[in-house]
């Protein structure tokens, strides 16, 4: 019963000019950005996270290296499927513009039915198949860390926001048409924690709560000292 911290990439400079970025090269996080990913890095420092795994985009991968201040033993695992959505011909144009066709209407209402144009020079998918390979990657990841860390371990997957919405709906039980109705902002926080039985949301666009209640309390044996099996504690989130 691993825990995933789904961290969103800090503001890019797309962010800031209004711009869907999608897979387009060269989207940096901004000033602003690096400074939220640097203050997350700062809240996480002594969260004990034995995994970090990233989409390949220059903006996320960027955040992951900020956040590897705060876990210096760890190396960043790429993972296409924690990519960004495919957007096809909606690749680096500007919202506004995008707000006035017919299918943006569409990605609003009934993100289901959605998918994004072809274009020659971009992949193009539909919001539902962006769901199953993320919402698959995440439970995947999640399996593999796990049965090499042990019940309890906690691992981080930096992302971008439809696709953790995605996961935090499937999370939730929630049909992908009703994912809008989350939010996810830039270098936002959010806890899904998978077990048997079912996922569990212990936090949702976290950028600032304290973090303590992440950190599994020390096992203790069956008289309540230190030193049972490592793993019986459940992870509690905090405020919960």
């Amino acid at each position: 019963m691993a825990t995933v911290l789904l961290v969103r990439h800090g503001r890019t400079t797309a962010n800031a000019a209004g711009i869907l970025a999608g897979w387009s090269s060269g989207v940096d996080l901004d000033d602003t950005g690096r400074a939220q990913a640097q203050a997350l890095a700062s809240r996480l420092a002594d969260v004990p996270v034995v995994a970090l795994v990233s989409s390949p985009l220059t903006r996320c991968l960027q955040t992951s290296d900020l956040l590897l201040s705060s876990w210096p033993t760890l190396t960043t695992t790429e993972c296409d499927d924690l990519g960004e959505c495919r957007y096809g011909a909606w690749t680096g144009r500007p919202l506004s513009e995008l707000a006035q066709e017919e299918l943006w209407t569409t990605v609003q209402r009934q993100p289901s039915a959605a998918t994004f144009p072809p274009s020659p020079e971009h992949r193009h998918e539909s919001l539902r198949e962006m769901s199953a390979r993320a919402v698959d990657a995440v439970r995947r990841q999640d399996a593999a860390i796990e049965a090499e860390h042990g019940p309890g371990a906690l691992w981080a997957a930096v992302s971008h926001g439809d696709v953790i919405k995605a996961v935090l709906a499937d999370a939730a039980g929630t049909p992908l048409d009703l994912f809008q109705r989350f939010t996810v902002g830039p270098a936002s926080l959010s806890v899904v924690r998978y077990t048997a039985e079912r996922p569990y949301l212990l936090r949702v666009n976290d950028t600032g709560a304290d973090l303590a209640g992440l950190v599994p309390p020390a096992p203790t044996s069956e008289d309540g000292t230190p030193g049972g099996p490592a793993g019986t504690a459940g992870v509690v989130g905090g405020g919960a």
